[in-house]
């Protein structure tokens, strides 16, 4: 294996306050030939903030993942130092990114963690609700089926219960778990907004939430309570 591979870093970046970005990832940014961005004008504003104006961005996301796995390959095989970043948070935590880790892993080439913000860390932090078991969802699926499938399982399900939602569907989600009296009773944690101006907290039990409320504005992410 020849010593002037080039190591892919997984750079994590702020959720919304600009200050939350750390030492090492900005000095990683800078040292990069190449960022890999989910969206580049959202990177170019983290770049533009902190004067970061060498390493050229690339954008990598859903559409294009599979046609720019082999060209990372061939930077990092000519030894280029490359960032991987989302829009926001961790990259490949509900983001793309799994696919071109798993891919350079099988190559040997290094891929390397620069740690920091991921929401769904940020949120059960704060939320008040057991934090030494939980399980992840993501975002739900699409169609409905499939989401009540999932509510059936967390009747059952005993972990604390994370997953992120859209301000367009978040009133269509809670109608639907409230529509369970199994859940009348469990504690839920909603984040929204979080580390911006506007940020909220609410958490309280399902019957007490009033789903009109809830500002169709902003990312969250949600918290339940899993079985007693």
């Amino acid at each position: 294996m020849s010593h002037n591979r080039g190591v892919l870093y997984v750079v994590a970046t702020p959720i919304g306050n600009m200050k939350d970005i750390t030492l090492r990832a900005l000095e990683v940014l800078k040292e990069s030939n190449f960022i890999l961005c989910e969206d580049t004008r959202k990177t170019m504003k983290i770049m533009s903030h902190y004067n970061i104006s060498g390493p050229k961005l690339l954008s990598y996301n859903e559409h294009n993942e599979y046609k720019r796995i082999p060209e990372v390959v061939k930077l990092l095989r000519e030894g280029n130092t490359i960032s991987l970043v989302c829009n926001a948070g961790t990259p490949a935590i509900q983001d793309p990114g799994y696919r071109l880790i798993k891919a350079l892993k099988e190559e040997g080439f290094k891929v390397l963690p620069v740690p920091g913000p991921s929401a769904l860390i940020a949120a059960l932090s704060v939320s008040g609700l057991p934090t030494d078991r939980f399980i992840f969802y993501g975002f739900l699926p699409r169609k409905k089926g499939k989401r009540e499938s999932l509510y059936r399982e967390w009747m059952e399900e005993e972990k604390t219960i994370i997953f992120y939602e859209s301000p367009k569907r978040i009133k269509k989600i809670f109608k639907e778990i409230k529509s369970y009296r199994e859940f009348e009773n469990r504690r839920v944690f909603v984040a929204r907004e979080m580390t911006k101006k506007f940020e909220s907290y609410t958490h309280l039990l399902i019957k007490d939430l009033e789903v009109e409320d809830l500002p169709e504005k902003g990312e969250y992410v949600v918290i339940l309570e899993g079985k007693k």
